[in-house]
């Protein structure tokens, strides 16, 4: 039977930055467009995670009276530091000496979830219809091959697939053009860069996972508008990484720690680097006595645009963190997402009102600031393949010196899921036991991310082979799922491979690191994982 559809202009699947900005931006354009957007999440901000230092320029083009509309843009960089750690002492770094990408004084810190709550605000006043809590589970496409829109996933449904009392049937929506704007990795935006060759001729994709907890602290130990990152330990020369520390507003911090998902050691747990990470002595202080009240982790996309798909295709756009436009040594995405979107919006208006092809997009984003960002940023990810003090070396001359105007491009060599090494050749890792005050298990960490399935529905996380694991992963690889994933969805148990996908908070982690890419990371039934506040 067919099911129920629903026609619109524009569909836009997912309410982050980039979403919501195109969506904004084609009301302005024109009024009469009806654009609706589709958020897996239960409200608009809970699946959101971001450091977040802010760049308004993007904001700035699009609603240049933001200061007056009461956006939650308020803690200016007032302050920043940059240290590099050893186990038991640190080496502050003159800021003089940053590389331009890497100073912060005109940006602000901010929740990036509560930000989208916000741009959905100013959405719905001009006619945007958002749908939170409705996944759009399958692209749908023309007898062309064009995209036609998305389909709703059905809900309601058991383990099995059978229709529970409470089932409803999903929607198709279809559209004159169709956005993707998912985030990092994103379900539907992975399927469609494979089955329109959008990454033909590019590098492999980079990935990172980042970490984050909301801490409040004392009046003493709170610098309202310090921005300070830290690299070195805990980490080996090795592996790239590093931490975040943003102090808030209310006496709150911002920490982070970001690990790239190159990493080769499979005994490595991101979840207890960020953890040990605590403990050095210049860390600790700024903590002890204060109380997490916030835990989340996400995949970040850093490739660049060696990495970049084509962003358009036969009936769709494929737009920020989606694609991969955040920049990498700036650490900052929010911003270049939403520069994407307006330049989407721009490109659907001429395509509909001036038949003109969606191609446009590609040319258009190559003309932005946005472009121009990224192709000076390009070679900094590639350059730390050399080790820790290369790439600083390296980016040091390459950001300071030449501004990024090098004349040659580094390339990424292999996707990260190629990078793991045998678990018989790498050094297992004494992760110490937290102590349920400055570090902690991930247990008491998933309980803070709020995240809640609805029980007895499909499992999301698909194996292509259920005997890989144990036959093959566990061997080689000693299973690294159960250490790369930050919330333990993962264990083995009396050998067999378990997966306890209530606790998933959707960061892709195992879609993107699983050595043979043998789990499949597919949208649950919507409203389901984490419900950040104001991450």
């Amino acid at each position: 039977m067919a099911r129920e559809a629903m026609e619109y202009d524009v569909v836009i699947v997912g309410a982050g930055p980039a979403g919501l900005t195109t969506a904004i931006k084609l009301k302005q354009l024109d009024p009469n467009l009806s654009v609706c957007i589709l958020e897996k999440g239960s409200e608009v901000g809970a699946h959101i995670l971001s450091g977040n230092v802010f760049e308004t320029q993007a904001l700035d083009e699009l609603l240049p009276n933001w200061k007056n509309e009461n956006a939650p843009i308020k803690t200016k960089v007032s302050k920043e530091k940059f240290l590099f750690l050893s186990k038991n002492s640190s080496l502050s770094w003159p800021t003089w000496l940053l590389p331009a990408v890497q100073k912060n004084h005109k940006n602000y810190i901010i929740s990036l979830a509560n930000l989208c709550r916000w741009l959905a605000e100013q959405a719905e006043k001009i006619g945007v219809e958002i749908f939170p809590g409705f996944p759009a589970s399958e692209v749908l496409y023309n007898e062309d091959g064009s995209v036609k829109g998305v389909a709703t996933q059905d809900m309601g449904l058991d383990k099995e697939g059978n229709k529970k009392d409470t089932f409803q049937e999903g929607m198709d929506l279809h559209a004159k053009v169709t956005v993707f704007s998912e985030g990092c990795r994103g379900h539907l935006g992975k399927q469609l860069i494979k089955k329109f060759n959008l990454d033909n001729g590019k590098n492999p994709q980079q990935y990172g996972i980042g970490l984050k907890e909301i801490w409040e602290v004392s009046e003493q130990q709170h610098q309202e508008g310090m921005v300070m990152h830290t690299a070195g330990w805990p980490l080996d020369k090795n592996t790239y990484g590093g931490s975040f520390i943003y102090h808030a507003e209310n006496r709150q911090i911002y920490l982070g720690y970001v690990i790239g998902l190159d990493y080769q050691n499979p005994h490595l747990s991101p979840f207890d680097e960020f953890q040990r990470f605590k403990t050095h002595p210049s860390i600790r202080k700024m903590f002890e006595g204060g109380k997490r009240i916030s835990f989340g982790a996400r995949a970040l996309i850093e490739g660049g645009i060696q990495s970049l798909p084509k962003m358009y295709m036969p009936g769709a756009l494929l737009i920020g963190c989606d694609a991969g436009t955040l920049n990498m040594p700036k650490i900052k995405g929010s911003h270049t997402a939403m520069k994407s979107g307006i330049i989407a919006a721009e490109t659907i208006i001429e395509h509909i009102k001036n038949k003109v092809d969606l191609s446009i997009y590609e040319k258009k984003f190559k003309e932005s600031w946005a472009y121009k960002e990224l192709y000076a940023a390009r070679n900094v990810k590639p350059s730390f393949s050399w080790g820790l003090i290369m790439g600083i070396i390296f980016t040091g001359i390459d950001q300071i010196l030449f501004r990024g105007k090098l004349p040659f491009t580094l390339k990424h060599k292999h996707a990260d899921h190629e990078a793991l090494k045998p678990a018989d050749q790498m050094p297992k890792i004494d992760y110490p036991k937290p102590d349920g005050k400055l570090t902690f298990d991930k247990t008491s960490s998933v309980y803070l991310t709020g995240t809640n399935h609805t029980e007895n529905q499909p499992v999301h996380l698909k194996l292509k082979d259920p005997e890989l694991p144990i036959k093959y992963t566990l061997q080689k690889y000693d299973e690294p799922a159960k250490r790369y994933c930050p919330v333990g969805v993962y264990e083995i148990q009396q050998e067999k491979f378990v997966i306890n996908s209530q606790n998933c908070i959707h960061c892709k982690t195992c879609d993107i690191k699983e050595p043979s890419q043998n789990i499949i990371w597919v949208t649950p039934e919507g409203g389901g994982g984490p419900k950040y506040g104001n991450m």
